[in-house]
């Protein structure tokens, strides 16, 4: 039985969510303040999160970044506004989708099975990922494009490997230096730029005009999944 954390302030909310959800076979554990959500998550380890910004003792924003430090969970944010800039920082700190109140619960269902069947497929093709005519195989650390190799440093096939498994996420430098070297810091934020440019001269026809690795400006990177 799939578990899903429920985070939000108001009851009764978090209770609507969790009967329509139960009653759709998961199982659910809740939380009211953004504290409690980050212990549940690290702890419970939930296959969804669904979780509410505006949140007391942490916000959901700071408990999304820190969930994502430390797990690939989807994450399902919930806010009252409904600003663009929101939901592109929303992305950049690693959730999966976004949902704006108020909100009809059976279409929130709904998008935690789509989510959690992507979730499955891309656990069981994790090792072989494919996009267009990228192939690229993780335990080999093999790239191919057209099926001619691509020969990668350790930091490229890295920053590469986690795009490819996340295609579409929007992610910005920081996480990118996060994912590869573990303890980033924001003094060399702007190698990641170097890598970027080196990867497109290796995997694009046209570096300049980049058909795998697209620049989302004022947020990071993207691999398209066209």
């Amino acid at each position: 039985m799939k578990k899903i954390l429920v985070v939000d302030d108001e009851k009764k909310i978090v209770e609507i969510i969790q009967a329509y959800l139960e009653r759709d076979g998961y199982q659910v554990i809740a939380a009211f303040d953004g504290k409690t959500a980050l212990a549940l998550a690290l702890k419970q380890h939930p296959d969804l999160v669904i979780l509410d910004l505006m949140l007391p003792e942490i916000s959901g924003w700071e408990v999304c970044r820190m969930i994502r430090k430390e797990s690939e969970v989807p994450i399902i944010m919930l806010t009252a506004r409904d600003e663009v800039t929101d939901k592109i920082i929303g992305l950049e700190m690693g959730a999966d989708d976004y949902v704006t109140k108020p909100f009809d619960t059976k279409e929130l269902v709904s998008r935690v099975r789509a989510i959690l069947r992507r979730a499955e497929s891309k656990t069981a093709q994790k090792n072989i990922i494919q996009i267009a005519d990228l192939y690229i195989d993780v335990d080999k650390r093999l790239v191919r494009r057209q099926e001619i190799a691509v020969d990668l440093t350790h930091n490229e096939f890295d920053i590469l490997r986690v795009m490819a498994e996340n295609p579409g996420r929007v992610f910005s430098r920081m996480q990118l230096l996060d994912k590869v070297q573990g303890d980033a810091y924001e003094g060399y934020e702007r190698t990641i730029d170097s890598h970027i440019k080196n990867l497109r001269k290796k995997i694009e026809i046209d570096p300049e005009h980049p058909r795998y690795i697209i620049t989302v400006h004022g947020v990071g990177y993207k691999l398209e999944e066209r």
